[in-house]
């Protein structure tokens, strides 16, 4: 029986207090010795050989499609190709060490969410380092003479073949057993138990949560009922070593500061990920700071409000990506237009009034997904409306369900075309149009309504600094799956943690998430 299927067998269950007994000195040795001289292949065996095959094929694959491209359109002698692709692939083991240089190989292991959109902002310096080296090298040698044409286009070829081999090697690497990381939460109060909601609403994460480490823990929520409480953190090295428990998440643990950084020093030596919940967590963005004074680590949280040049070029950002957008999709607007048209009477686009950055009220733009006398709002079903709202809301458990997340899964509203539209997330693509006017931004915190403003509190203010977006950090981390508190935690994250890298990676994301339907309602 291997650790993963011993941990399997470990959910469900509590474990008595003769678990301490079960392991003895001889035995834990053993296990040692074994983690510290097998070659265990982990997720991070597994994710850098598979990445390092990505990149090295999709270098080569770059050069073959330049010196093609290039000989197709020219004279160039076939001797110069080959000579060129000799000397890439003799080159190869430098890109790999620069790539290395970059942590493009160790960051699966390190962090639970990492994937490839993460990576475009190193491979694409790592390609531009690289080429440029290249080129200076067959200069100043004279050993090959590659054209800037050539160059060009293994330039971008380099970068999109990379990060899509690296999608595709991230993609099968999570289908294998191997992905799987033994983990456990020290600390089952309230806070750890919100970490392993979370992990298992994320499989993709790969964590095979175990259960929790914690002398005095609270009652557990319902639905963590089958993770297993594995007894106080003196056991801990014994199960890390037992399970071949490879993630230990530290999350308020109820131990002193003295005996946390005790068991902190016997988890190292155990070769163990550690990850540590920081205290005022709800105000850390996703773009946090690390700085030191004299070795002690200071947590450095940005400004709220977006400086001058920053909001110029998120503009930039919006009007070229949304003109590019809308004029790629034209022919799927102008279809969807016809169907939501064919389908029930009434307007296409519905407009709902939203509140905007400083708090000036917008129409947002949809497509109408409700039959006209459903629609609220005035120039809508008006009355009728109103009054079928009410009806549905005399359901308690629908009245649950809207007062958690302002929408509802089924709801009898929705015409057929609407319940495509909305699964598919169709039906939002005219906030384009917003966007343009200069009303929402691409990736900002959610458009809410007036009633909503509440719920935010305090950090209310802060929301309406910046411009609501078409696609936020609440919509690729769950999306309808998230509770209306986790949304306003990630909108006040977001705010607070902006940069240009930040949003390419939610944008990136919002398309997986769309494409896999990922929480969609």
């Amino acid at each position: 029986m291997n650790a993963t299927e011993r941990a399997a067998l470990l959910h469900g269950f509590e474990l008595q207090d003769e678990m301490a007994g079960m392991v003895d000195e001889r035995t834990l040795e053993i296990l040692d010795r074994r983690r510290r001289t097998a070659v265990v292949k982990r997720r991070g065996w597994l994710v850098r050989r598979m990445l390092l095959g990505a990149d090295v094929i999709g270098l080569l694959a770059a050069m073959l499609l330049a010196e093609w491209v290039v000989s197709a359109s020219s004279n160039a002698g076939s001797v110069d190709a080959v000579t060129e692709t000799l000397l890439l692939v003799a080159s190869i083991p430098g890109w790999i060490v620069v790539t290395k240089i970059y942590g493009l190989y160790e960051k699966d292991e390190e962090r639970t969410d990492h994937s490839t959109a993460d990576d475009l902002a190193g491979v694409f310096h790592v390609v531009t380092v690289c080429t440029w080296l290249f080129w200076a090298g067959t200069y100043l040698t004279g050993i090959a003479h590659p054209t800037a044409p050539k160059l060009v286009i293994f330039w971008i070829a380099a970068i999109l073949f990379v990060c899509v081999g690296r999608a595709v090697a991230r993609s099968l690497s999570r289908r294998s057993i191997a992905y799987l990381q033994n983990t456990v939460i020290v600390g089952a109060g309230e806070v750890g138990q919100l970490i392993a909601k979370k992990l298992l609403q994320h499989p993709e994460y790969g964590m095979n949560l175990v259960g929790f480490i914690d002398a005095r823990p609270r009652v557990r929520q319902e639905d963590l009922g089958h993770l297993a409480l594995l007894g106080d953190t003196a056991r801990l090295p014994a199960i890390v070593r037992m399970l071949d428990v490879e993630r230990v998440i530290i999350a308020f643990s109820n131990e002193s500061h003295e005996e946390t950084l005790r068991l902190l020093r016997e988890l190292k030596d155990l070769e163990v990920q550690i990850d540590i919940v920081p205290r005022l967590f709800e105000t850390v963005g996703p773009n946090v700071g690390i700085h030191t004074i004299e070795g002690i680590p200071l947590v450095g949280l940005p400004p709220a409000a977006l400086s001058a040049s920053s909001r110029f070029i998120k503009r930039g950002v919006d009007l070229g990506l949304s003109l590019l957008v809308l004029v790629v999709i034209s022919p799927l607007l102008i279809a969807v237009a016809i169907a939501v048209r064919i389908d029930s009477s009434g307007p296409i686009l519905y407009r709902h009034r939203r509140v905007g950055e400083r708090g000036v009220a917008l129409d947002v733009l949809k497509f109408r997904t409700m039959r006209l006398e459903y629609c609220r709002g005035d120039g809508y079903g008006g009355a009728t409306a109103e009054v079928e709202f009410e009806r549905l809301m005399d359901d308690p458990s629908r009245a649950q369900e809207f007062g958690a997340m302002y929408k509802l899964k089924d709801d009898p509203r929705v015409t057929r075309v609407g319940r495509v539209l909305r699964a598919a997330s169709l039906d939002e693509l005219p906030q384009l149009f917003n966007v343009l006017r200069g009303e929402l931004s691409l990736v900002g915190p959610r458009p809410i309504t007036a009633d909503e403003l509440g719920r935010y509190g305090p950090d209310a203010d802060a929301l309406l600094t910046i411009k609501p977006g078409v696609t936020g950090y609440w919509q690729i981390n769950g999306r309808s799956k998230l509770s209306y508190e986790d949304r306003v935690r990630l909108d006040r994250a977001y705010v607070g943690g902006w940069s240009l890298k930040l949003d390419v990676v939610i944008l990136v994301r919002t398309v997986r998430a769309i494409w896999t339907r990922a929480g969609a309602v």
